[in-house]
């Protein structure tokens, strides 16, 4: 009977110690979980604490913080952020504008090879043409870039700040990876032409002179990224 008592209890012993463990595993677990989230919650508050504070010094009259923390605030701002007034008071083009891109090759004997003119807004428009839903970037990404452009730059296509860098290097950017995508190959350089046509204003005789369209001629950009 002695024997059989102590064999009963020793089986009984190990399955409560087995449980003990099992318990301390699963708690163990519990509290790396909960630190985790912990973790992703202060991570969130933190970065929707920073988008706050650097959008608010973006639209914010200019002041000493915003004027030393121009650059790190213009890079988290734009393009993705960019803050305006447009979706409550839309201010559609008076213009059709046209931009096209031509690209530049050197050879190793140190010819050069131009390419002809490609139309970078007809391909935008033949998307968007009986498509129900066509998408923001197709329909805004060239055209916004454009914009954007001539307001940092006025009409010498001098860059004096560094939002103005950044919109060009974007703007070239955007017609490599046109250019690259319907006719492919590599290049050294590329150059835009801007053709851009003044819309007559409603009820307006369309029997006179069209005014004349207005051309521009863009300096040629080396492009890195799509070159050999």
């Amino acid at each position: 009977m002695r024997e059989l008592q102590q064999s009963d209890s020793g089986p009984a012993s190990n399955g409560c110690q087995s449980d003990g463990v099992a318990v301390g595993r699963g708690q163990r677990g519990a509290r790396v979980l909960k630190a985790g989230l912990r973790t992703v919650v202060v991570l969130c508050l933190f970065t929707t604490l920073v988008h706050v504070v650097l959008v608010f010094l973006h639209v914010a009259p200019a002041n000493t913080v915003s004027k030393r923390y121009t650059a790190a605030i213009d890079a988290w701002v734009y393009p993705y952020f960019e803050q305006n007034w447009r979706l409550f008071a839309p201010d559609p083009d008076s213009v059709n504008r046209q931009i096209l891109a031509r690209t530049a090759d050197t050879g190793a004997d140190g010819s050069v090879k131009v390419s002809d003119w490609f139309d970078l807004t007809a391909v935008d428009n033949s998307t968007v043409e009986h498509n129900p839903f066509p998408s923001h970037t197709t329909q805004n990404l060239l055209r916004r870039a454009w914009t954007s452009y001539t307001e940092t730059h006025g009409g010498d296509d001098k860059a004096r700040t560094e939002r103005a860098v950044m919109i060009q290097k974007y703007l070239n950017n955007i017609a490599a990876d046109r250019v690259t995508a319907h006719n492919g190959g590599t290049f050294d350089f590329i150059q835009l032409r801007v053709i851009t046509q003044p819309i007559p204003a409603p009820g307006t005789a369309t029997s006179g002179p069209r005014t004349p369209a207005e051309t521009r001629l863009l300096p040629w950009w080396k492009v890195t990224t799509h070159g050999k």
